[in-house]
């Protein structure tokens, strides 16, 4: 793996020459842990999700919550 680089560009950690480089995430605003619960099946299509698309479960799990809060509708 010396000399070799993976997923380098932003966002990613980069190999070159047995350094590991993370790069600082930047946060938008702040942000807050919270804790919650969900079925295996749901958590396994997130994971899925997450693998296909290179992105973290917490990324992936934002995403969605995002969306369905700008896109729900109360009746």
């Amino acid at each position: 793996m010396e000399n070799e680089t993976k997923q380098e560009g932003k966002g990613f950690a980069s190999v070159n020459n047995t350094v590991l480089t993370i790069p600082v995430k930047k946060y938008k605003g702040d942000s807050m842990v919270i804790s919650l619960r969900l079925t295996s099946e749901l958590l396994a299509k997130i994971d899925g999700i997450a693998e296909q698309t290179s992105r973290t479960r917490n990324e992936i799990v934002q995403m969605c919550l995002e969306f369905a809060v700008d896109n729900l509708e109360v009746k």
